[in-house]
């Protein structure tokens, strides 16, 4: 059902929803009235924008010349509002930048909302107002979107799907299979943040340094770096797994290999020492603000600047290089001078981080 009702329903209805003491109730995803009231009160009043206002079971709108890209993305994020964010701006970054990821500028966003019976409306309210805040600075409006109840018991709160549009300009070939051996690899800043702050919610634990979630949008960024490098190769966001691996799967797809310099990569000190006093290792924690770019290395220096020249990207750093390695092995130099393999962890070390 789409998230925009087609007629107002505040003038049919009584009954207004108290978004401080209401909760989420079965009938709030029946497609009646209290559903309606929902919508209205509550999504409609945060996202509203001319694509939203159609009021149809999709939206309509122009696309500007180029290839389209489309990307979607599950957010079952615990606990839902952490230091730096929430789930709900955390599913507008994500999906905004996945959609960057590919060169492309992002259009515009659909969501849909998994709602569990008993669920505060004032939490609701408070995640929606979040997105809608993030979408709007952005500049990418959430055109449409769907919203189900289930059962007490049997959801977490709220899960949120979104799935984002966008148009690559002519020229721009950005891809996971165009790495080649002598490029560059950069970063934009600093790997951990993210991980480590919702770890420090979710286990109420207390760092002498506040580390908060590193979460937001990159498409500007990634269209300032590529009007300056055209000839880009391949951008990733380290997200789920973080740096180490996104090199991995990049360094798969191309069958080259990747020579990482630790001495290179940015980490804060703060994420560096609740890492080592949490036994992780900050090469696999997720990133939500973090891209990795990878460029022949005669425009390093060119796309290392554009990136400094960005507010997200001041600590960017070039921090290692792609190999000639079919088997698509990925190692690290050590600050010791020595080296080891960086290799795909068998699972998550920290689950539900987005």
């Amino acid at each position: 059902m789409n998230m925009m009702p087609r007629k107002p329903v505040s003038r049919r209805f009584s009954g207004r929803l108290d978004l401080h003491k209401d909760k989420v109730e079965m009938s709030h995803g029946s497609g009646g009235r209290a559903m309606a009231h929902l919508i209205e009160e509550l999504f409609v009043r945060h996202f509203d924008n001319d694509l939203l206002r159609q009021g149809n079971d999709q939206a309509t709108f122009d696309v500007p010349p180029g290839r389209l890209v489309m990307s979607t993305d599950g957010y079952v994020i615990s606990p839902l509002f952490f230091p730096g964010g929430d789930i709900g701006s955390l599913a507008v970054h994500g999906t905004i930048n996945d959609v960057a990821m590919g060169g492309a500028k992002p259009l515009t966003l659909s969501a849909g909302f998994i709602l569990e019976e008993g669920f505060p409306l004032a939490d609701l309210d408070r995640i929606v107002a979040s997105m809608a805040d993030a979408a709007r600075d952005a500049g990418v409006p959430v055109a449409t979107g769907d919203t189900k109840v289930v059962e007490r018991g049997k959801g977490d709160g709220v899960f949120v799907t979104t799935t984002g549009i966008g148009v690559v300009p002519a020229g721009v070939e950005v891809s996971g299979d165009r790495a080649r051996p002598g490029d560059a690899i950069l970063i934009n800043g600093s790997i951990g943040d993210h991980g480590i702050a919702v770890l420090s919610k979710r286990e109420n634990l207390e760092f002498d340094t506040a580390i908060a979630s590193d979460s937001v949008a990159l498409h500007g960024l990634v269209a300032d770096l590529v009007a300056a490098v055209p000839d880009l190769h391949c951008l990733r966001d380290p997200t789920r797994g973080g740096l180490a691996t996104t090199v991995n799967e990049i360094a798969g797809q191309s069958a080259v290999g990747m020579q990482l310099f630790e001495e290179a990569i940015p980490i804060k000190a703060e994420v560096a020492g609740a890492c080592e006093l949490l036994g992780l290792d900050p090469l696999y924690v997720a990133n939500e603000g973090k891209l990795v770019a990878i460029c022949p290395q005669e425009h390093a220096e060119t796309a290392l600047a554009a990136m400094r020249a960005h507010p997200l990207g001041r600590d960017a750093a070039v921090i290692g290089a792609v190999t000639d390695d079919e088997a698509g092995f990925v190692r690290m130099q050590t600050r010791l001078g020595g080296s080891r393999m960086v290799d795909w962890l068998a699972g998550e070390p920290l689950p539900r981080i987005c």
